[in-house]
């Protein structure tokens, strides 16, 4: 079953990533945490992030503004490293708080209750219509690539961030994604490296089938995807996107999943 809604969310997410401010890993690591611990899933999401990333990044990285690279992309790389790091040594052991409901005990551990306000945060920018005004110079790119960066670590989700300081730095359409693409590969280059201490322990080689079946959906949505930026605009895609991850960050945070 899991192989089945996985496979699908990554196909349908990988479609909206054209086009909404979210990155694939921003929708699918919450899907991921149904099915499978933290710091699991948020591993398993970073392997099909990446390979996703390589093939967007054959299709639209050679219209990356290099400039922006160097401002926002180096500060990203540094930050995800930290954010990687922190992840790895979030203490999980015992739940934050429980609480009963219907019966049911329901545990809130800590990773999860951080990565939910998170998630929630990122998702109200695009609802919150003040984000949609903000204005950042470009000297403002660093400091823009070290939060999505060190988010993108934590997390897996640095896409909101990303675009909302991306978005207002002056590029073309294709100059936006190109460089959108070519931070978000070497993010996740980083942190899979420091995440790969623990791949073996959490279980990530035994969910390789799970993994390659994800991956390929992914690219699959990134090339319809690619071939559907010229023609459509899914603003409303991007809003429902936005309240379907608050009411999974919801649950999340409320130790439903």
């Amino acid at each position: 079953m899991e192989i089945l809604v996985i496979s699908l969310a990554a196909f349908l997410v990988a479609i909206l990533t054209f086009f909404s401010g979210f990155g694939l890993g921003t929708i699918l690591t919450p899907v991921f945490m149904i099915f499978f611990p933290v710091d699991l899933a948020i591993a398993l999401t970073g392997v099909v992030h990446f390979f996703n990333n390589i093939f967007k990044l054959i299709l639209v990285g050679k219209k990356a503004d290099k400039s922006t690279l160097l401002r926002f992309g180096i500060p990203a790389v540094i930050a995800a490293i930290l954010g990687a790091w922190l992840l790895l040594h979030i203490p999980d052991a015992q739940p934050l708080f429980s609480y009963q409901m219907f019966g049911k005990v329901f545990d809130v551990y800590p990773v999860k209750f951080i990565i939910s306000i998170l998630l929630i945060i990122f998702a109200s920018m695009d609802l919150i219509p003040y984000f949609g005004k903000l204005q950042f110079d470009k000297n403002k790119l660093p400091v823009g690539g070290a939060l999505s960066g060190f988010f993108g670590g934590l997390s897996g989700n640095q896409g909101a961030l990303r675009s909302a300081f991306l978005i207002r730095a002056g590029l073309s359409k294709e100059a936006f994604i190109g460089t959108a693409v070519v931070v978000s590969t070497f993010v996740d280059f980083t942190r899979l490296s420091i995440y790969a201490t623990r791949f073996t322990k959490a279980g990530l080689i035994d969910n390789l089938p799970l993994v390659i079946i994800a991956t390929i959906a992914a690219i699959a949505g990134a090339y319809i995807g690619n071939k559907l930026l010229k023609k459509v605009t899914l603003h409303f895609m991007q809003i429902l996107v936005a309240i379907m991850l608050i009411l999974i960050s919801l649950a999340l945070a409320a130790g439903i999943i």
